[in-house]
């Protein structure tokens, strides 16, 4: 099931002119992400996830800006997943403003590897199934 993050962009989000400074959206996608994760994990999503045993760095991050947001304004992040692989899995972001016009779609690729070797591995069964599960919600 989609979650939907509430935010509202503060005075340090924003460049001189009071727009949004452009890698701040990558901030609130990571943000929202983690948030989405520790719903599913029932938990704090980086520390379980490191206690599966793997890194979850990000392979791919895509934003498409749509609609300015300045200071001061709410906007609403909706989080769902997008694919599942064998070793990584994509979150989907849509964020509107309150007028429910889209202000960025996003979308991140987290692969699993190893602590160790900093190699690729499968997704540990815990998160498949919380991530699967979601899926299955729809």
């Amino acid at each position: 099931m989609p979650l939907t993050i509430n935010r509202t962009i503060l005075f340090g989000d924003c460049d001189p002119g009071g727009v949004v400074y452009t890698p701040r959206i990558s901030h609130f996608v990571v943000e929202a992400g983690l948030e989405f994760l520790s719903s599913l994990l029932e938990g704090p999503a980086a520390r379980r996830i490191f206690s599966m045993g793997v890194l979850p760095p990000a392979r791919a991050l895509s934003i498409e800006f749509l609609h300015p947001m300045t200071w001061d304004q709410k906007i609403d992040i909706e989080v769902s997943i997008k694919e599942i692989g064998a070793h990584s899995f994509s979150l989907l972001f849509v964020a509107q403003n309150a007028e429910r016009t889209e202000t960025f779609r996003a979308s991140l690729t987290q692969v699993c590897v190893s602590p160790d070797t900093k190699r690729p591995v499968p997704l540990p069964d815990e998160l498949r199934m919380a991530l699967e599960r979601d899926l299955i919600d729809r």
